[in-house]
């Protein structure tokens, strides 16, 4: 027994946009539910018009590849405001701490403790033990005065 001869066609697209949209909600990533959507349209095109299983399978590739470009730069033109912007940017979040020398600074390079882990600092020379401030990142590395 297939799929075919337990649903119709329009209904099988049906249930996979509702499988879609449940699997955004429980794995949330603002991407099943731009598929969901094309699930869902080719479920109507199918319902309202007599079209093949070829030509349904084409309309939602077209459909998903169109709903995809459109939700991303719907997100690019309406970014979603976080109270937290630095969330995903480790470096920037470090910009004004006050971290401790652990390798000299010596012509320019060295290297600072951030809370549990050392990291590559660029600044004036400075010796172990020596407080700075962090006042930019670049990359990996750490401007520190």
């Amino acid at each position: 027994m297939t799929l075919s001869t337990l649903l119709e066609d329009h209904w099988a697209w049906l249930v996979l946009a509702a499988l879609l949209g449940i699997a955004e909600v429980m794995i949330p990533g603002v991407f099943l539910i731009w598929i969901a959507i094309a699930a869902a349209i080719t479920g109507l095109t199918a319902l309202a018009l007599p079209i093949g299983l070829p030509l349904q399978l084409l309309i939602f590739a077209g459909l998903s590849i169109a709903a995809v470009w459109a939700g991303r730069r719907w997100y690019t033109d309406h970014p979603v405001a976080s109270t937290d912007p630095l969330l995903n940017d480790r470096t920037a979040r470090l910009i004004g701490q006050t971290v401790t020398v652990v390798e000299p600074i010596v012509g320019g390079e060295g290297r600072v403790k951030v809370g549990d882990s050392v990291w590559t600092a660029a600044g004036a020379d400075a010796a172990v033990g020596t407080r700075v401030r962090v006042i930019a990142a670049e990359g990996t590395v750490l401007r520190v005065e």
